[in-house]
């Protein structure tokens, strides 16, 4: 019922929504401008410098053909500037041709083309690169898989404090892929990846908890992470915690919200969520059904926070 998952949590990262800030009056103009919104005068600060060879201003200008924020959106001219600048060794612009390869994006989808770039701005230490590196090593996308390797640059990202990366590497130490199994291990790199309100992380620490993997078996500690995945939506959280509220694990026996729980999982897709709240269902008036679909709307309607 309660496995630590396998599920790496995110696809590839996307482009950053900020520009970079070089040097000098007419770029500092530019920053400022683009900051604040204005971005015709961003724009008309970026394209000289950018035509110059300007690293900083060419890859400016690739965010804002990328977002669309003063031009019309165009992925074929922001890789364009992307690539200009990647060519001059920016990280960032690396990074974001790695996604644009990696998603075929202005581009034909290329695999082995975004491994490249990632490479390149991961071995400067650029964060999102080294993750989405390690993503590629583990599902063997461009490259042979290779479980060592994405531990590497998994780790280079979790140290850096991406919590995708720590949560990737927490599945590896629960599951001993690319490592011995380390439940302590993995219950660190969770923690940390969960305390930045990582879902996927929380879900999976509530697990540990209430398993009592790498750590001393706590239902309530087990019932504060699911409920904190929970209230992100994430349906197998919702139903975990449906659990522990018919079994009065960590928390009052109380199948009305039992029931709930397990409803709101099965409309958010959980398949064995709908078993689990019908055999509930089974053991309940018809006054504490209609209670909990009741609730259950209620919690929808708020998001799932404080139900």
């Amino acid at each position: 019922m309660k496995n630590v998952t396998r599920t790496i949590c995110l696809t590839l990262a996307l482009f950053l929504g900020s520009v970079g800030t070089g040097c000098g009056p007419d770029f500092n103009k530019g920053v400022a401008a683009y900051e604040s919104g204005d971005f015709a005068t961003a724009l008309g600060e970026f394209r000289p410098l950018a035509e110059q060879g300007d690293a900083d201003a060419q890859y400016n200008l690739g965010v804002m053909y990328e977002k669309g924020r003063g031009v019309p959106q165009d992925d074929k001219i922001a890789l364009k500037w992307f690539t200009l600048a990647a060519e001059q060794g920016y990280a960032r612009a690396q990074h974001n041709l790695g996604v644009m390869y990696a998603n075929g994006e202005g581009v034909p989808q290329d695999d082995k083309t975004a491994l490249k770039w990632y490479t390149l701005a991961a071995e400067q230490g650029h964060a999102d690169a080294q993750y989405n590196l390690g993503l590629m090593y583990e599902k063997g996308q461009g490259v042979p898989q290779d479980d060592k390797s994405a531990l590497k640059w998994y780790t280079l990202a979790a140290e850096q404090g991406l919590a995708d990366a720590q949560y990737s590497l927490g599945v590896m130490y629960a599951n001993g892929y690319g490592v011995p199994e380390d439940d302590k291990s993995a219950l660190k790199w969770y923690t940390l990846a969960a305390e930045q309100g990582d879902a996927f992380a929380q879900y999976n620490l509530g697990v540990m908890y209430y398993e009592g993997l790498g750590v001393p078996q706590d239902d309530k500690s087990a019932l504060k992470w699911f409920t904190l995945s929970a209230e992100q939506g994430y349906a197998r959280a919702q139903n975990n915690l449906g659990v522990m509220y018919y079994n009065g694990e960590g928390v009052i026996k109380d199948n009305v919200y039992a029931h709930m729980w397990g409803n709101i999982a099965a409309s958010n897709g959980l398949e064995k969520a709908v078993e689990f709240r019908d055999w509930v269902g089974e053991k309940m008036t018809p006054s504490q059904l209609e209670t909990s679909q009741r609730i259950a709307g209620e919690c929808v309607r708020k998001q799932y926070k404080g139900c």
